[in-house]
């Protein structure tokens, strides 16, 4: 007991006092894509041929953040006249649609899905974290929320073991063949009513893997999903800032 104190002591507190204080991540971060509509026609094409992704539709000058790897190639390809990436880490949506960025204001996050879900699960909510096929990326973002640095138990969000415990399931990679039937399962395990979170490229659309037919292209055509949090991996504060906005 004198050791925790003593550590207490010399360490001092480490969570982040956010968001009773601002937060801007560091400037390396690319966050939420701003378009430049009145950027020339041909510019724009260039880095939908360059997009990896296949991410830009050149027609509507827009960037699906779903598919967007975040790598920054348009960005660096037009020098910033189509596209620049902020360090806004507001990216989660509550509808695939709202993910795509086109110049104008974000969707954000529909306020009758807040409040519905606030109705059903008050200021608590325990989730069951599914790795459908994913490389671990999103897993570790994910698991530094546990960490005091953002200690995401303090808004009454956890992760837990079993899906009986659970409120709902929170997905990640882009769901191989060999996994469908285990996350389906986990899924009929959480008792209703249950929420399903679709996180990072893979989950939302295939992620690098779209087309492959060992992969479904997006975990909205398997399970219903209620939230979408874009990004490759998403950001823990990404993370952080959907769960909060819409669940409580």
């Amino acid at each position: 007991m004198l050791k925790v104190l003593r550590t207490r002591l010399e360490q001092g507190y480490r969570t982040m006092r956010w968001p009773r204080q601002e937060l801007v991540l560091p400037a390396p971060y690319r966050g939420r894509p701003m378009i430049n509509r009145d950027c020339d026609p041909e510019t724009v094409r260039a880095c939908a041929r360059a997009c990896p992704q296949d991410a830009i539709d050149a027609d509507r000058k827009s960037v699906d953040m779903g598919r967007c790897l975040f790598c920054g190639t348009c960005a660096r390809i037009s020098k910033e006249r189509f596209v620049r990436f902020t360090r806004d880490f507001d990216l989660g949506s509550a509808s695939r649609s709202g993910l795509v960025c086109d110049g104008g204001d974000p969707a954000g996050l529909a306020d009758h899905a807040k409040e519905h879900f606030r109705k059903l699960f008050g200021r608590s909510l325990q989730l069951r974290q599914v790795s459908a096929g994913g490389c671990n990326a999103c897993e570790a973002e994910i698991n530094v929320l546990a960490t005091p640095a953002y200690d995401l138990s303090r808004f009454g969000i956890s992760y837990v073991a079993s899906p009986r415990h659970a409120d709902g399931i929170h997905v990640t990679g882009p769901v191989t063949r060999n996994m469908r039937a285990a996350l389906l399962a986990t899924f009929e395990a959480v008792p209703e009513p249950r929420v399903v979170i679709a996180s990072g490229a893979c989950a939302i659309s295939g992620g690098p893997f779209t087309g492959s037919p060992e992969v479904c292209q997006g975990l909205d055509t398997i399970l219903p999903v209620d939230l979408y949090i874009p990004g490759c991996p998403p950001h823990p504060m990404t993370t952080l800032k959907a769960l909060l906005d819409f669940f409580r």
